[in-house]
């Protein structure tokens, strides 16, 4: 007899643990229909056609024909639909997390305060047209023998994008992408950032905060051109190295730490294992008065109603809906819909629709009071969990979460993602053991064990916070050990490319 995985008592499916055959004793009175891939859904009752589906005994679709006992449950007879979202909106959330401030992580502590848990030189592009000649930079400094000679330094980022110009020179679009180069240039894992820019572009460098003595602002126009930029922002790093080398790890409070919550590669799993002990290690780190910060607008939607219950005030209730309201305007303008996500991936995984990614996506949250709603790339205000708009894919997603703060990531998966992200150093977690193990050399915990009944959410929960620490201390996470995070730097292109 096979075991099942019933979430919510309201349920009216279970998630397979492994491949269940066709005609086999599941329950004691369940035979399964047909054969059933383990993370898919099989139905536990009859349920006719266009009668809700629950999982984590919240809607996840409706049935599009009518489904029999031990049926297989997805894409051909479960579909997205709308429905009435039921919160309780309280005029006050008492935070009731006992607080703790004796838990310290090694880190560089800068001069503005900001804490940061890597040491690198940022070379950051305004616009496309810059973008070789950072590289260019980047390598040069990184190939030289001279940067070896200083451990305190972990090297030099590039960061180079698509955008820049051929957009509105105001309006939201410009908005968020000077908020993402602010963010950058100012990030604390960075002792000394160059902005470098071609000089005609429509982000011109004159637009930036000059008010920094850790930032450098050069045109390659006003410098003569390739050759002479590169050869001169290179001999200025290479020169000061010995001075940037004196910056070394203290100890520091954890209160410190701004933790990116993000999800890639999402399978059935996801909502059952890592998200929610992910969601515990959040937990504690806000306990432990430090920051989390969730995003990927399209994929809460179908459960913003579990972060509304959770919202301190109802001004950022009326900001996070709002930007739901515009999602959906935007994907409609663009022939698309929100239930466009899952992916193939995600649903080969066992997820179905939105709503079913989206409960399993907000688990990465834990539970603490949700602080302020942010916009994209929008600096961190408040202390404590907060949530910020993107977008669901995960480079431009974590580029906004870096641009606000966030100077580590946990990062869950189920179908395996292959990310890193500098200057931030990011944790990968596996959700299933099979995945784990196939791809292990670019996964840093496996919480499949919670479906293995080796572990369970708060041993997985702790032992990712106490990964985040050393992380934060400096241990390599295994998206370093590879050499991941030179090109995920992509920030949202919102608007017209003209």
């Amino acid at each position: 007899m096979f075991n099942l995985i019933i979430l919510n008592e309201k349920d009216n499916i279970a998630v397979a643990p492994m491949n269940i055959p066709a005609h086999t004793n599941t329950l004691s009175t369940l035979i399964s229909k047909d054969a059933i891939p383990f993370g898919h859904k099989i139905a536990l009752s009859s349920i006719k056609k266009n009668d809700f589906i629950y999982k984590y005994g919240q809607i996840i679709g409706v049935a599009s024909k009518d489904i029999y006992e031990g049926e297989h449950v997805h894409s051909h007879n479960l579909e997205f639909s709308e429905f009435e979202r039921k919160f309780n909106i309280k005029k006050s959330f008492k935070d009731d997390l006992q607080r703790f401030n004796n838990v310290f992580f090694d880190g560089f502590k800068r001069k503005n305060g900001k804490a940061g848990t890597r040491n690198y030189i940022g070379l950051l592009s305004t616009v496309n047209c810059s973008a070789t000649v950072v590289k260019k930079i980047a390598d040069a400094v990184n190939r030289n023998p001279k940067l070896q000679e200083y451990q305190n330094i972990d090297g030099v980022v590039c960061l180079k994008h698509s955008s820049g110009c051929g957009m509105n020179t105001s309006g939201y679009g410009m908005t968020i992408f000077n908020q993402t180069i602010e963010g950058f240039k100012q990030h604390p894992n960075f002792a000394k950032v160059f902005v470098i820019g071609l000089g005609c572009e429509c982000a011109q460098i004159s637009l930036y905060n000059h008010h920094d003595d850790s930032v450098v602002y050069m045109n390659i126009q006003d410098e003569g051109g390739t050759k002479k930029i590169i050869e001169n922002v290179s001999n200025q790093i290479l020169d000061m190295l010995p001075d940037l080398n004196k910056e070394h790890r203290i100890k520091i409070p954890i209160s410190e730490l701004t933790l990116a919550l993000q999800c890639g590669g999402s399978d059935a799993y996801s909502g059952i294992t890592a998200n929610p002990a992910l969601g515990y290690a959040s937990d504690l780190l806000v306990q432990h008065g430090g920051s989390t910060i969730l995003a990927e607008t399209p994929e809460i939607y179908g459960a913003e109603h579990l972060l509304i219950e959770r919202a301190n005030n109802e001004d950022i209730i009326r900001k996070l809906l709002k930007q739901i309201e515009w999602w959906k305007h935007y994907t409609s303008i663009n022939e698309g819909s929100l239930d466009n996500n899952p992916s193939p991936g995600n649903k080969k995984g066992g997820l179905t629709t939105i709503l079913e990614k989206s409960l399993g996506a907000v688990a990465k949250s834990g539970t603490s009071v949700m602080e302020d709603v942010l916009n994209y790339a929008e600096p961190l205000k408040k202390k404590g969990f907060n949530f910020m708009d993107s977008p669901g894919f995960d480079p431009v997603s974590v580029t906004g979460q870096v641009a606000s703060g966030s100077n580590i990531i946990c990062f869950t998966t189920g179908r395996g993602s292959c990310f890193g992200f500098k200057p931030t150093p990011s944790l990968k977690i596996a959700t299933n053991t099979n995945m784990f193990n196939k791809l292990e050399e670019d996964m840093d915990i496996n919480a499949g064990t919670i479906m293995d009944g080796e572990s369970d959410v708060e041993k997985i929960g702790k032992e990712i916070f106490h990964s985040i620490i050393d992380t934060a201390s400096g241990k390599l996470t295994k998206s370093e050990v590879n050499g991941y995070g030179d090109d995920e730097f992509n920030p949202w292109i919102i608007g017209a490319t003209m």
